[in-house]
């Protein structure tokens, strides 16, 4: 299928381009080739189909913090409740007049019913659309907008967007991260993009660097890290958004796209199908079995500095029941951070280090504290140089420790992918993208 690019197109959301995915018209599908369901990949990596026949996202309502929701969405339909719009009287006030809102809300809970239309991953879920605006950072409405979701039947709050620490005055980051303590003790989930500048200076953005906030990061079809996820230790967990595909525009156009927005709804969608599950649970316990239950990277420290946690895995709790929902009024987060005596931003400190560097998939020595796996293959070499008797021995050593490795490493991420196998959604293990940073991630404010 031909595609046209559409260079230097972007789905704006508000003024926050960091958190905004990328975006490629998509040709119409010839009947019976190549429809829209078979671009939505992820659906049948994290095996949606069975997860559907035990919860539909049913009962549980997701606020959508963006520049609105189209409630004449064909998949949206009779789903979407407008909520307050928090836009500058100089934006339209009801609907979307960036389509980004609309993309998120489809990604979450669209029903493509037999036609092309986008498939949400929680399809009886609801949608409360928070419009905001082009102002919103500037007038600190964010924070206002934020109380407002926490006050609604919302359990969860979806929020594809952010902005660097450094455009915040000390009034607007105190009232954010007042907002995210207010909705978190209401019993809210926030869910966070992590941003799309990590290629481009990675630094740290708000409202995903708050603590309590899960921080999103996005992988693409092969489950890897995106480059462009902005990455860090405020990243929670990773979800698809690579190859995304939305409806972009009022006329019933659909796009290809990708970023960390398309990744944060996701993740929502994944946490109103655990829980549609479990009512009476807190977003906080929600929170902790989607970290508990998410698919493990196979090496390397854990949190990961690119997918957290893991791999976002709701098939875990929905169709085995794993994942451990722990005490209703500690957020996990929160938790963690205390415990790493962060108590500003979660990673957005300009003291905060960067605990480590990503094991490269180039076979390059890491900077992490993990022990150098190449060091035993240069004391081979050296010992057969020294004793050309040996040669064939130490060849011999050599093939066989591979062998080993390989074999622990296929029985870890057997063991990380839980009983289906293969990996978090049934495929390829998450692993660290195969480049080093080109720079020390950079901390707002420094």
């Amino acid at each position: 299928m031909n595609k046209t690019k559409n260079s230097g197109a972007w789905c704006r959301a508000l003024v926050l381009a960091s958190a905004v995915g990328f975006l490629l018209p998509l040709s119409a599908a010839p009947a019976g080739a190549d429809t829209m369901r078979e671009r939505q990949w992820y659906l049948k990596t994290m095996q949606a189909e069975r997860m559907w026949r035990v919860s539909t996202g049913k009962g549980i309502t997701v606020a959508v913090l963006d520049s609105g929701v189209r409630s004449s969405q064909p998949e949206l339909e009779g789903r979407v409740h407008v909520g307050r719009s928090f836009a500058s009287s100089s934006d339209t006030e009801s609907g979307d007049s960036e389509h980004h809102g609309t993309a998120m809300a489809t990604l979450i809970a669209g029903r493509a019913g037999s036609g092309q239309g986008v498939q949400g991953l929680a399809p009886d879920a609801r949608i409360l659309s928070v419009k905001l605006g082009d102002d919103t950072m500037d007038n600190s409405v964010l924070a206002k907008a934020l109380r407002y979701a926490a006050d609604s039947e919302a359990q969860i709050i979806s929020m594809s967007l952010g902005m660097k620490r450094a455009l915040l005055s000390e009034k607007q980051d105190r009232e954010m991260q007042a907002a995210v303590a207010y909705a978190i003790k209401k019993g809210k989930l926030l869910i966070a993009g992590s941003g799309n500048g990590g290629d481009k200076g990675n630094a740290v953005e708000y409202p995903a660097a708050i603590p309590g906030v899960a921080a999103i990061s996005a992988v693409d079809g092969k489950l890897t890290a995106t480059k462009f996820s902005t990455h860090g230790p405020q990243v929670a967990l990773g979800a698809p958004g690579e190859k995304m595909p939305i409806p972009c525009d009022r006329a019933g156009g659909y796009c290809e796209s990708r970023g960390t927005s398309q990744a944060t709804a996701i993740a929502s969608a994944s946490a109103a199908l655990v829980w549609s599950l479990h009512p009476k649970w807190t977003g906080n316990q929600v929170l902790r079995v989607l970290l508990d239950t998410a698919g493990r990277p196979p090496r390397g420290k854990v949190p990961s500095e690119y997918v957290g946690y893991g791999l976002i895995r709701p098939r875990e709790n929905v169709l085995e029941n794993k994942g451990n929902p722990g005490p209703p009024d500690v957020n996990p987060l929160v938790e963690a951070a205390e415990k790493d005596g962060k108590s500003s931003a979660k990673g957005a400190s300009p003291s905060a280090p960067v605990t480590h560097e990503p094991a490269l998939a180039t076979g390059k020595k890491s900077k992490s504290k993990d022990k150098d796996d190449n060091l035993p293959w240069f004391i081979g070499g050296a010992i057969a140089l020294a004793v050309p008797g040996a040669v064939l021995v130490a060849l011999m050593v050599r093939r066989g420790r591979r062998k080993a490795k390989a074999k622990q490493q296929r029985q870890q991420a057997a063991a990380a992918a839980g009983s289906y196998g293969g990996g978090p959604y049934g495929g390829t293990m998450p692993v660290e993208p195969p480049y080093p940073p080109q720079q020390p991630p950079t901390r707002s404010g420094s």
